[in-house]
Order: C-alpha cells, then structure tokens, then sequence
C-alpha cells in the first residue's frame, strides 16, 4: 500500500514541542537547462489546505491554484534559485542544498523544525529527511508545488529569450527536441555545462573533431519535478 500525503510528520514533531515547522523541496534538479529552484513553507495547522500532493502528481493547473492558496494561507512561505553557473560551480546536490537554505533564510517566521525532502543542511536546526517526502508530508508537498510553480515561470521567460530549445513546454529536461536542439544550436549560458549531455553539445557545436560518444539518455529523461 502506498504511502499518503498527510500532516502526520507534522503532528509528530508538534508532540515533541516544534512549533514553527518549515516544509523543504526544490524542483529542476534533473534538468540541463536553468535554475533549480527551493521553496520553504510554514503551513498553519488551522488552515487546512485540501490537495496538497507530490507536485509531480498535479496538472499544472491544480498546481496554480494550490501555490495560490499556499501563499495566501501558510504562515509563511518563501523561494529561492541558485543559476546554471553556480551548479556548474558546486554541483547540483550542493546548489539543491544552497538553494534550500536561501529560501529559509527568507522566511519572515523564523522555523524551529524542519522537513525535508531527502536530504540534511548544515543548520543548528531540529530537521528530519524524508524519502519522497513529497508524496508524504503536506508541508514538504507544500514545498514542492510552490518550487515547481515558481521553476515553471522562469523557464517560461527564459524560452523567451531561447525559443528554439523548447523551454516552456520541456523545462530544461532532457527530451530529444531538447538535445536536437543542443545538437544544432549548442548550449546557452543557461545550460549548465557540468552535466555531459550540454558538455558534449558544446563541443559538437564548436566543431570538435574528436568522437563523441552516444548519449545515455536516461538519467536526463523528461521529469516533472
């Protein structure tokens, strides 16, 4: 049976004396293209939010009206982005990590307890790691939908200026439109040059005659995250 969204992560840590619990999750980790994006989130347990999943497991439309009632209701609430460049710098899981604490330093109610989706900071603060903890707590889902929302908008402006690479409806995944697109274009400075799919277009592009090896396209496949 599997398991389900529900604020019991949340009820758990407000039995041991945690007041202010802050839900954590980024989106467009995955990605070959643009920010990934963190959301913190302080919902307020007497106003239930209904619906509140995995933002994976939304249409983008009930993701909209979802971040709406986020932002309008949780106590507080906040995003972050950490830019191509600085992936390229530290590696995705540690600008995932940078991205995270940004957004809780945003916070206007400074949290005492923490959720988070897979993964620790380095913080002075009570934090519990959850796997799919998207799917599992409603603050951490809460999370999740306000990071993908926000995700979603700046790849919109970013197709804007790079149409031909299909940003709006690919998001900077993997897809093959998208690597055909790296193929006869080559990367922005968007991409993010670290990850091999975009390191090899970059030297397709510049014309490098060495061999360039079939692309394993599988871990860069299209997500909704």
């Amino acid at each position: 049976m599997g398991r389900l969204c529900s604020s019991r992560y949340e009820r758990e840590a407000r039995q041991r004396g945690w007041l202010r619990i802050a839900g954590l999750d980024e989106a467009g980790r995955g990605a070959l293209c643009g920010p990934v994006v963190a959301a913190a989130v302080i919902l307020n347990p007497q106003r239930r939010i209904v619906g509140l999943d995995d933002s994976k497991k939304l249409t983008a439309e009930r993701r909209t009206v979802l971040a709406e009632r986020i932002r309008r209701h949780a106590l507080a609430w906040s995003v972050a982005e950490v830019e191509a460049q600085r992936i390229d710098a530290w590696n995705i899981y540690q600008a995932s990590r940078q991205a995270m604490t940004e957004a809780l330093a945003q916070l206007k109610i400074s949290p005492d307890y923490l959720l988070i989706d897979a993964l620790r900071l380095d913080l002075p603060l009570e934090q519990r790691a959850l796997i799919k903890g998207d799917a599992r707590s409603v603050s951490i889902a809460a999370a999740s939908i306000l990071a993908k929302v926000a995700r979603d908008a700046r790849m919109q402006e970013l197709h804007g200026q790079y149409p031909q690479y299909g940003l709006a409806h690919n998001k900077g995944y993997g897809t093959p439109d998208h690597l055909e697109a790296l193929r006869l274009h080559g990367p922005t400075p968007m991409h993010r040059f670290s990850f091999a799919p975009v390191r090899e277009s970059s030297c397709w592009a510049a014309g490098a005659t060495q061999e360039v090896l079939p692309l394993d396209l599988a871990p860069f496949a299209a997500r909704d995250d």
